[in-house]
């Protein structure tokens, strides 16, 4: 189990690099996604990536700060409900909604409204919020991802929150409120733990890796047979995470994360933190996963795979075979 705490703080200003070289495209499903060349480790093109971004260290830094509250006042909402009696109610998808989800939400958006009335907010229980149909700066949250484990009390849900510049995540946040545990990545900065770096672990074969999903009932038809051609190589597959299994993968525990039909509320926010801590994430053609969206868009829905090592992430594409 990782270590707790409830200092909930600070980021590393260490750069990390991804030069920024953007190749759009988009599949039969309506997905669009930017494929990037694979990370390198000089300080120097992470800088110049931010600036072609037109970022600056302050600016990230606020950013991070109203992360930072957005999910505190998440936390506390969500631990005032944890293994209490509440309704259940269920998505018109059949999925089901809390009001713990509900009011989550709604503490972190009446923050990031006060501090960035100019940016746009997507939020996985009630859409868009935005005075613009377009803006340079999107919000994405899920409050609570991993409903299922919240109302059975099983504390490996995650509050997910994701800040794009221009599609591009470039702040990710999970935070588990119950453990008090916070992952935070931002662009060009090493990903922390409560504060404290965190790197994924070597794995270079498919056959040492251990592999965690959601759910075997994830995938269907063809992705089913995709995702079973790498279960059946990895030493280990594990289940029931959500996106809890992304952050063991960041801090070294875990390997490799596979899932399939994700809305980008549900990932976007695992892509800072995944590469600030040397991992590679992308869909399952190898390309880097990006969302640029407007108040009129519907969220698509994406392949998503994740390697701490970028050999085995590889692997595990030339496996997966998706066309």
């Amino acid at each position: 189990m990782l270590s707790q705490t409830s200092a909930f703080v600070s980021y590393s200003s260490e750069f990390r690099s991804v030069r920024f070289s953007a190749n759009l495209s988009t599949s039969a499903v309506g997905r669009t996604s930017l494929s990037l060349p694979m990370a390198s480790n000089s300080k120097l093109s992470n800088q110049i990536q931010n600036i072609s971004l037109g970022l600056n260290d302050s600016e990230l830094d606020r950013f991070a700060d109203v992360g930072n509250k957005v999910a505190d006042a998440a936390g506390e909402v969500i631990r005032g409900y944890f293994r209490k009696k509440f309704d259940i109610l269920q998505k018109e998808d059949l999925s089901p909604v809390t009001i713990a989800d509900q009011a989550a939400e709604e503490s972190m958006v009446s923050i990031l409204l006060e501090s960035f009335p100019s940016h746009a907010i997507y939020g996985e229980e009630n859409g868009w919020r935005c005075k613009e149909k377009f803006a340079d700066y999107v919000w994405v949250l899920d409050p609570i991802d991993g409903t299922k484990s919240f109302i059975t009390g099983k504390p490996l849900f995650g509050t997910l929150i994701a800040l794009l510049h221009k599609g591009r995540p470039i702040l990710g946040i999970i935070d588990q409120p119950v453990l008090r545990e916070r992952w935070i990545g931002m662009s060009g900065r090493k990903t922390t733990l409560n504060g404290q770096e965190v790197a994924t672990r070597d794995c270079a074969k498919l056959a040492q890796a251990y592999l965690y999903t959601t759910s075997p009932h994830l995938f269907s038809g063809d992705a089913e047979d995709a995702f079973a051609r790498v279960r059946n190589k990895v030493k280990v597959p594990l289940y029931g995470c959500d996106c809890y299994a992304y952050a063991l993968l960041a801090s070294g525990y875990v390997d490799l994360v596979i899932e399939s039909g994700l809305k980008p509320y549900d990932f976007l926010s695992l892509v800072p933190v995944i590469e600030g801590a040397g991992g590679v994430i992308t869909d399952w053609k190898g390309q880097q996963l990006y969302w640029e969206a407007s108040s009129d868009s519907h969220a698509p829905s994406f392949n998503v795979v994740a390697a701490g090592d970028e050999e085995l992430h590889q692997q595990a594409l030339d496996s997966l075979q998706w066309q």
